[in-house]
């Protein structure tokens, strides 16, 4: 082998020696097939070197988005193993909603209803998560977290039957302090609690219609149960979709249990939120604008317009707001208008702001000191809210009883109508009407003696007015809050009619030997009871198991209706025009004839209602008897955007009680989106009337709101001739007709809403075929009894 091997090895040429021609041949010819070869090996090279490039351009760019975008890539992991699958850029692969859901209650979490970042629900949802609470009665779910989730647009999963989605950002929830929620119910003076409990939210709401800026907005709420109602609170979050983040904008508290809401207050087109924090006849409402932040992931914010003087030089508005700061508001917008009429309407932005938030609470107090109140201390406290001094004034010089009265309102005051005469005095020292009221809220707290003495002190009060508020401080002894006797006051709440003869027998009277007899311009009142306090409990008609003592029954009487405390009736009567006019007749007897419980009072002459089934029966009731309550209303178009399934419910039995009592024609009931068309500026009132912490819906329909609906028939035409007047319905939280005057007996009537006494809910005043009756909620049988 090793032999033959070096057979085959050719020889080498010596470098001198000449080729030969065959040589040469030989020679050229492996030189052609060479050449031939190395431009193939050439093709080859280039080819590879080209699909090794292309290939490194391909794993560099996939690298890239795997860098950057992982899901762009997703699609590989179809064909890679289960070791060397990709991480998605989500850190998680997406979900359908039921692997959410499931994956939730897995950890003992609720989910909760989906609601849509855009119109489609499909494509974005914010998913509220709620948790189970420990030891609990009501409300027991507790927010604890929200959740965006969007609809993933990788091919792997947008070919499939079901929705993928990917958690895009998650906010973990912890509800209020306790202390934060009650501050709104401390007046200034109470020191405020540090109770660091918090407290659960238990709903999501998304706001509806046009809100500001281009993301989405949502309330998270929850409720605290008091003696006088619930507390409303909670958070505001908005969801900015170009960062695709959750913020939490604002914690809100309302003791009145009013939801935020957003409205037109200042000039421009955006709109603000408006949170009501009133009290009372006290009004209170924080208004908060969309102002831009230069933050990159919070872009805006919540900035709540406040009544701190600016820069703007001007004594008239310092003037003004300084009022404003204490509470009288119309006062203080009066003067702001005068100064944009001189400054021809071009105010700073700041200061036309701080005049729209006076302009709100203004249009408030002037609403309540327009109405009609049961009570003189109601009325006064109104009017003195409104900065109407001298109206005030008058109702405090027209009896004995309304100075009794009033002198027990400011001694209850808690500082706000000091706060408003002193804020008054300040910026006009000598007017006459604010001086009278700053010296009998003096006299009533210090004494009298204290309020001559800073009368006297008065540098420009002139004789006239020193004697004529002088004389106003004399009115509180009489009947002042030092003669109020220590029995209770009397509660009573009836039907009156007048009656031309009585009979001294019949009637039961302290003095048995006094005539009962008129004096000039008097007529006489049969007052039929419908229910009264008797110092520890309401009492309703029938009066059964009522056994008064033999001898001195009139006293009996006389103390446990409250008349020895309180011996004046109120007669209210409606005239025509829908005015109320109020007489005051003085209670001279009692009478218990079986089960019924009548009063015999006399007073001056009442105007004549004619038996005229169009206006309501004259009511009796006694100055402490009742406290009217009434919600602001808003219209079934804005409820429904807070709660759009309820109204949906509502409208539908609502047409069906229209139905029914043949207001509207029988048949198939109008789509949502007609009922809503027809209906939705229609008034509604929300309260809670069962006591169970959730808000009822009160909807009060007049007639022309019902001839509207449809073109009458003769029928209905006779049927509205006859049932003229406002009629009621009310709804439960679930949407259920707990009350109507929709029915049957057309002559009873929802007369009014009052807060009793001594009770904790609220009750309704109901006008029957011949009397009055008030009925509150039965826990026990479901119904207003």
């Amino acid at each position: 082998m090793a032999n033959r091997s070096r057979k085959l090895k050719p020889k080498a040429s010596k470098p001198n020696q000449p080729c030969t021609g065959a040589m040469k041949r030989v020679v050229k010819k492996p030189q052609k097939k060479l050449k031939r070869g190395s431009w193939l090996s050439s093709i080859l090279a280039i080819a590879i070197i080209l699909s090794s490039a292309s290939l490194i351009m391909a794993f560099a760019w996939i690298s890239v988005l795997f860098i950057f975008n992982p899901d762009e890539v997703s699609w590989l992991n179809k064909i890679l193993p289960a070791w060397a699958q990709i991480p998605l850029g989500k850190h998680e692969r997406p979900q359908t909603l039921k692997q959410i859901q499931l994956d939730l209650s897995k950890k003992n979490q609720i989910f909760g209803e989906t609601l849509p970042l855009h119109q489609d629900v499909k494509t974005s949802f914010l998913l509220p998560v709620f948790q189970q609470r420990a030891n609990c009665q009501s409300d027991c779910e507790e927010l604890v977290e929200l959740r965006v989730y969007e609809r993933s647009e990788e091919l792997e999963f947008k070919s499939q039957s079901e929705n993928y989605y990917y958690l895009t950002t998650q906010l973990s929830i912890t509800g209020p302090d306790e202390s934060f929620v009650i501050s709104s119910l401390l007046d200034g003076t109470s020191e405020p609690q540090d109770i660091s409990i918090p407290l659960p939210l238990t709903e999501v709401q998304r706001f509806e219609g046009k809100t500001p800026s281009s993301g989405v907005w949502f309330d998270l709420r929850g409720k605290r149960q008091q003696a006088a109602g619930s507390i409303g609170y909670g958070y505001v979050v908005y969801y900015n979709p170009e960062r695709t983040n959750l913020l939490q904008m604002l914690s809100w508290t309302s003791p009145n249990g009013q939801l935020p809401k957003w409205q037109q207050v200042t000039g421009d087109s955006t709109k603000e939120l408006v949170v009501d924090q009133t009290v009372g006849l006290e009004p209170h409402l924080q208004v908060y604008q969309v102002k831009p932040l230069k933050l990159f992931l919070k872009p805006i914010q919540l900035e709540a317009i406040t009544l701190k003087s600016s820069t703007f030089k001007d004594s008239g508005y310092q003037n003004a707001l300084s009022i404003a700061r204490n509470g009288l508001w119309t006062p203080a917008f009066e003067w702001l208008k005068f100064i944009n009429k001189q400054r021809k309407g071009v105010l700073p932005e700041a200061v036309q702001a701080q005049m729209d938030l006076i302009r709100l609470h203004s249009q408030l107090t002037k609403i309540q000191a327009q109405k009609i109140w049961a009570s003189p201390s109601q009325e006064v406290l109104a009017d003195l809210i409104d900065g109407r001094w001298e109206k005030a004034l008058h109702v405090f010089e027209a009896s004995p009883h309304n100075a009794q009265e009033i002198a027990t309102l400011l001694k209850a005051d808690e500082k706000r109508l000091w706060n408003r005469t002193v804020a008054a005095l300040q910026v006009n020292p000598n007017r006459r009407e604010v001086q009278a009221w700053f010296a009998l809220i003096l006299a009533v707290h210090r004494g009298k003696e204290h309020a001559n003495s800073w009368l006297k002190t008065q540098p420009k009060i002139t004789k006239e007015n020193l004697a004529y508020i002088q004389g106003l401080l004399a009115r509180l002894n009489g009947k002042g809050t030092s003669q109020i006797s220590s029995t209770h006051f009397s509660q009573i709440v009836g039907t009156v009619q007048p009656i031309t003869q009585v009979t001294n027998t019949e009637w039961l009277q302290p003095n048995s030997l006094a005539d009962l007899k008129l004096t000039d311009n008097q007529v006489w009142y049969q007052v039929e009871i419908s229910a009264f306090n008797d110092g520890k409990r309401w009492l309703n008609f029938p009066f059964e198991n009522f056994n008064p003592p033999k001898t001195d029954a009139a006293k009996f009487f006389w103390k446990t209706l409250g008349i020895t405390s309180d011996p004046e009736i109120q007669i209210v009567v409606w005239l025509p025009n829908g005015e109320q006019k109020i007489t005051i007749a003085a209670i001279k007897a009692v009478q218990l004839r079986g089960k019924v419980l009548r009063l015999l009072a006399a007073g001056p002459k009442i105007p004549e209602n004619q038996n005229d089934v169009l206006q309501p029966k004259p009511l009796a009731l006694t100055n402490a008897a009742l406290e009217w309550v009434q919600p602001s209303p808003i219209t079934l178009q804005e409820l429904h955007q807070q709660n759009p399934q309820g109204v949906k419910v509502i409208l539908s039995s609502l047409w069906q009680s229209l139905q029914k009592s043949g207001e509207v024609p029988a048949g198939a009931i109008p789509s949502f989106e007609q009922m809503q068309e027809k209906l939705g500026d229609w008034p509604v009132q929300v309260i809670d009337l069962t006591n169970n912490a959730q808000p009822e819906i009160i909807l009060t329909i007049s007639p022309e709101a019902i001839a509207s609906l449809n073109q009458p028939t003769p029928k209905t035409q006779r049927k509205n001739t006859e049932q003229g007047r406002d009629r009621t319905i009310i709804f439960s939280d679930g949407n259920k007709i707990i009350y109507t005057d929709f029915t049957g007996n057309y002559l009873q009537r929802l007369s009014a809403i009052a807060k009793l006494s001594g009770v904790q809910s609220l009750a309704l005043l109901v006008e029957n075929t011949s009397n009055y009756s008030l009925r509150r909620w039965s826990e026990k049988n479901q119904r207003f009894e």
